[in-house]
C-alpha cells in the first residue's frame, strides 16, 4: 500500500499519468494473447491465464520490489504446469501454486532473494532452452490440430507422422497453415513501419489469424470459454491433503525455485533497461510469493515476472508501477466485459505464438561464441536442455545445477606436482594449488611413477587447500611407497606452512 501511494505521489502532472496509461495499454495488448496461449498450452482453461495476469497486475504490481517489471503466466512454466495437471489433476493445481507462493514468501523473508543471482547463467540458459524445445515440439502438434505425445522423446519420434498428417489431411493442413501464418506475421512485424508496429506483434498476429479464419469460414478448433467466475477453482481440503506426497512436494519446490529464478533474472535484465530505482530482490521475491499465494487460492496458473511484458513496459515509457497495475485492470475489464472475444481465437494461432516464443528461448546466436570461449558452460547448457527434453523440468534443472557445481569444483581444484632432485639423489616432490578428490587420480599417477629406491620428500606446504580424501591418499602413499631398506618418504604436511604441528 505504501509503495502504491508513493507511486501516485510521484505522478505530478497529467503528462506523467498519460504516459503511464499509454504504457499500460501496450503491456495489456502484449499480455492478452500470451495469458490465453500459456493457459491453453498448459492444459487448463484460458481464463486461468487471464486470472494470473490480473493478479500479476493488480496485486504484485502494487507491491514493492521491482517497479517496472510485469508479472503473469509465463511460457517458462508451461511444461511443468502441464505435467502437474496431468499427474495431480486440475483441482490440485491451486494447492500446488499456493504452497509454492508460501515457499517464495519464506525465502524472501529469510533474505534468499539475492542468492538466486548466484545460480549459474549456463543452467538458466539451459533451462530456457529446454523449455523452448519442449514448447516448440508440443505446440507443433497443436498447430496441426493433433494431440501431442506425453514425453519429449515421443514428441521427437512422432514428428515424421505429424508431417505426414499435415501433408495428407486437409483439416490438419488448414490448421497448420493458420499457425504458420501467425508465425510469419510475428517474424515480419518488426520490419514494418514504426506507425504499424504501435500494435504489439502477438496481438496483431492473433487478430489477423482470427479475422482470416472467420472471413474464410475455416473449420479449425477455437479456444473454449467458460467465463471468469466459473474458472475460479479454490483448492479444497482433498487438494491440500495431496501436498503430503513426495511427488507433490517436488512439484511445489520446482514451481517455487524456477519461478523465483526466472523472476529475479528478469529483474536484473529490466534494471539494465532503465535508470530508475533498482530492484530489491528480497522484496520482489516476497511480492512474487504473495502473487502466487493469491493465484493458488483462486486455482489459477503460477506466475513469474516476464521479460517480454517487462521490456514492453519499459520501452513504452513507463516510469512507475502504475502502468503494470493498470494493465491488470484492463485484463480484468476485458475478461468480464468481452469473454466471448476469447472464444473466436483459433488454437492454431495461439500455438503459433508459442512456437515463436519457444524458438526465441533457444539462444542460437550465442551457442557458437559460447562453445569457442567457454566450452564448459556450453556443455552445462546443452546437458540441462537435453535432460529437460528427455525427462522433465525439475530433473533437468537439478542435473544442470549438479553439473555446474562439479564443473566449478573441477576448474578451481588445480593441483601442480613438481619434482626436483637434490645432491645425493634425494627427490623433492612439491604439490601446490588446490588438492581435491577430483585431481587425486592425476596426483597419484605422478607419485606412483617415482622410483621406490630413492629417498623422497613430499612437500605439501604450498597447497592452498587439501581435502580429506587427498590427505588420506597421500599419507597412505607415503607410508607404502619406499622399498625395504630405503628411507621412508618424508612428508611435510600443509599445516607446517603456518607453523602448526601436523
Amino acid at each position: 500500500m505504501h509503495a502504491t501511494l508513493r507511486t501516485f505521489a510521484s505522478l505530478k502532472s497529467a503528462a506523467a499519468v498519460r504516459r503511464e496509461v499509454l504504457a499500460s495499454l501496450v503491456v495489456f495488448l502484449v499480455a492478452l494473447p500470451l495469458c490465453v496461449g500459456v493457459a491453453v498450452a498448459s492444459g487448463v482453461p484460458a481464463e486461468l491465464g487471464l486470472i494470473t495476469g490480473i493478479v500479476g497486475g493488480l496485486v504484485v504490481g502494487a507491491l514493492p520490489g521491482s517497479s517496472l517489471q510485469v508479472s503473469g503466466p509465463a511460457a517458462g512454466l508451461t511444461v511443468l504446469v502441464y505435467e502437474a495437471v496431468q499427474q495431480f489433476g486440475l483441482g490440485a493445481l491451486g494447492a500446488l501454486v499456493l504452497a509454492a507462493g508460501l515457499v517464495q514468501l519464506a525465502l524472501g523473508a529469510l533474505g534468499f532473494g539475492r542468492w538466486f543471482r548466484a545460480i549459474s547463467v549456463a543452467v538458466v540458459q539451459g533451462m530456457l532452452t529446454g523449455i523452448g524445445l519442449v514448447l516448440l515440439l508440443g505446440q507443433l502438434y497443436t498447430m496441426a490440430g493433433r494431440k501431442a505425445p506425453g514425453s519429449g522423446p515421443a514428441k521427437i519420434a512422432g514428428l515424421p507422422g505429424l508431417l505426414s498428417a499435415v501433408a495428407t489431411d486437409r483439416a490438419a493442413l488448414t490448421a497448420f497453415a493458420v499457425g504458420a501464418g501467425t508465425i510469419a506475421v510475428l517474424v515480419l512485424w518488426k520490419r514494418l513501419p514504426a506507425k504499424v508496429r504501435v500494435v504489439p506483434a502477438p496481438l496483431a498476429a492473433v487478430a489477423l489469424a482470427t479475422a482470416v479464419t472467420v472471413a474464410a469460414g475455416l473449420d479449425v478448433a477455437h479456444v473454449e470459454v467458460q467465463g471468469l467466475a466459473d474458472a475460479v477453482r479454490p483448492p479444497g481440503l482433498d487438494d491440500l491433503g495431496a501436498l503430503g506426497s513426495v511427488a507433490a512436494l517436488g512439484t511445489v519446490l520446482a514451481f517455487a525455485l524456477i519461478a523465483s529464478a526466472e523472476s529475479l533474472f528478469s529483474a536484473a535484465a529490466v534494471d539494465r533497461m532503465h535508470d530508475g530505482p533498482r530492484t530489491d530482490y528480497d522484496k520482489e521475491l516476497m511480492a512474487q510469493g504473495v502473487g502466487n499465494t493469491v493465484c493458488g487460492a483462486l486455482g489459477a496458473l503460477p506466475m513469474t515476472a516476464v521479460i517480454v511484458r517487462s521490456s514492453a513496459n519499459v520501452q513504452a515509457g513507463a516510469r512507475t508501477s502504475l502502468s503494470r497495475i493498470l494493465h491488470g485492470l484492463w485484463l480484468l475489464l476485458f475478461a468480464v466485459l468481452l469473454p466471448a472475444a476469447i472464444g473466436v481465437i483459433p488454437l492454431a494461432a495461439l500455438a503459433g505464438v508459442l512456437v515463436h516464443a519457444g524458438c526465441k528461448l533457444v539462444p542460437v546466436k550465442e551457442l557458437g561464441p559460447l562453445w569457442r570461449e567457454h566450452r564448459g558452460e556450453a556443455v552445462v547448457l546443452g546437458v540441462t536442455a537435453v535432460a529437460i527434453v528427455a525427462t522433465n523440468m525439475f530433473e533437468g534443472v537439478v542435473l544442470g545445477l549438479l553439473l555446474a557445481v562439479v564443473k566449478t569444483a573441477w576448474e578451481t581444484s588445480h593441483a601442480h606436482v613438481a619434482t626436483r632432485e637434490l645432491t645425493g639423489g634425494r627427490l623433492v616432490v612439491t604439490v601446490t594449488g588446490n588438492a581435491t578428490f577430483l585431481r587425486l587420480p592425476k596426483i597419484l599417477e605422478t607419485l606412483e611413477s617415482l622410483p621406490k629406491d630413492k629417498p623422497i620428500e613430499l612437500d605439501l606446504t604450498g597447497l592452498r587447500h587439501l581435502d580429506h580424501a587427498c590427505r588420506t591418499a597421500l599419507e597412505n602413499w607415503a607410508e607404502r611407497h619406499h622399498d625395504a631398506g630405503t628411507e621412508p618418504v618424508l612428508l611435510r604436511p600443509m599445516a607446517e606452512k603456518a607453523g602448526i604441528p601436523a
